[in-house]
C-alpha cells in the first residue's frame, strides 16, 4: 500500500498540510490521530482489525506530526 493511499484511507493530512497548521490545530490533529490509533489497537486485540499495517504507518505519522509541533515551539 502506498503512503498516499494510507493517508486517504485514514483521512489524515499529508506532511505539507501539517506543516502549514497553527500550533493549536496541529495539537488537535495529533490528538485525533492518537484516538484513531487507540481504536485501531483495540480492534486488533479483539481480532477485528484486518489492516494491521496501518497501525505502523499511523504511529510514524504521529511521530512526524509531533516533530513538526516541537519544531514550531522552539522557533
Amino acid at each position: 500500500m502506498t503512503i498516499m493511499k494510507a493517508i486517504k484511507e485514514l483521512k489524515l493530512k499529508d506532511k505539507s498540510t501539517l506543516g502549514g497548521l497553527t500550533d493549536a490545530k496541529l495539537t488537535e490533529e495529533i490528538k485525533t490521530m492518537e484516538k484513531t490509533l487507540f481504536t485501531m489497537r483495540m480492534k486488533l486485540k479483539m481480532w477485528e482489525q484486518k489492516q494491521t499495517h496501518l497501525i505502523k504507518f499511523l504511529r510514524r505519522h504521529i511521530a512526524t506530526a509531533k516533530t513538526m509541533a516541537a519544531g514550531k515551539k522552539t522557533v
